[in-house]
């Protein structure tokens, strides 16, 4: 076999290459509900306080990534599985976690317009001042490892392609919904407060919120870095568990 690393090269570059007509109407269609909401919420809310507008700038980032990791993983590998691509690429002399990782790596790459889109376009709606930290070059790419290991999971084991576009809308719309995502944690009952520290994107939010806009925040930023990365490591280690290859 080749060495991991070339593996993981060659079947990224296999995988970039299926979204290569279609990758910007992707972008557009990943940047227009967090953009709409930006919108809606700087118009309706009436609150000029920038802590609660940080939120919603974050919070819809959060959600660019929750449709680019849970949604299209989810779809991408139900497709790969039902259509026999799995068991094309299990007869390559490929180990089974080099597709795992290069199908991850690809929709990180692809989700990077997106989040870069969300981000320049709600800053000048809701005009705040950006403070990048660069632990951002860390944090995007656990966020989009973590929920693209939730969307394999759910692609792995939907029985249809409906239901794992209805799993992956209904599970990203929770865990958008469940805490201090869009809004402060002081806004929600003490109750869902403490249960949205299981949720990955009260990290996701949190660690944005600190590297984007120097926000201090409840969950340190080492502690956000650790949880997504645990979570990011069990969710591949199912995936990998899942996968039938070679007879398995």
């Amino acid at each position: 076999m080749q060495p991991l690393h070339v593996q993981l090269f060659d079947l990224t570059l296999i995988q970039l290459t299926n979204w290569r007509w279609s990758w910007r109407a992707s972008v557009i269609v990943s940047v227009i509900a967090p953009v709409f909401m930006i919108v809606v919420l700087s118009v309706f809310a009436g609150d000029d306080n920038p802590e609660v507008l940080g939120y919603v700038l974050t919070g819809n980032m959060v959600l660019t990534l929750l449709m680019e990791g849970v949604n299209k993983v989810s779809g991408h590998f139900m497709f790969i599985r039902t259509n026999g691509t799995l068991d094309y690429f299990a007869s390559l002399p490929v180990y089974r976690i080099s597709i795992i990782l290069a199908t991850v790596g690809a929709f990180l790459v692809l989700s990077l317009p997106a989040v870069i889109a969300t981000l320049a376009i709600g800053t000048a709606i809701l005009g705040l001042p950006l403070n990048i930290n660069p632990m951002i070059i860390v944090v995007v790419p656990l966020i989009s490892i973590s929920l693209s290991g939730l969307g394999a999971i759910i692609g792995l084991l939907a029985r249809n392609p409906a239901e794992t576009s209805s799993f992956g809308l209904l599970i990203s719309m929770f865990l958008f919904g469940f805490g201090p995502v869009l809004y402060p944690v002081d806004r929600f009952p003490e109750i869902i407060s403490t249960l949205s520290l299981l949720s990955p994107a009260t990290y996701a939010a949190s660690a944005l919120r600190q590297v984007v806009l120097g926000m201090p925040d409840r969950i340190p930023l080492t502690v956000d870095i650790a949880v997504l990365a645990g979570i990011a490591v069990v969710l591949l280690w199912v995936v990998n568990s899942r996968i039938e290859w070679r007879g398995r």
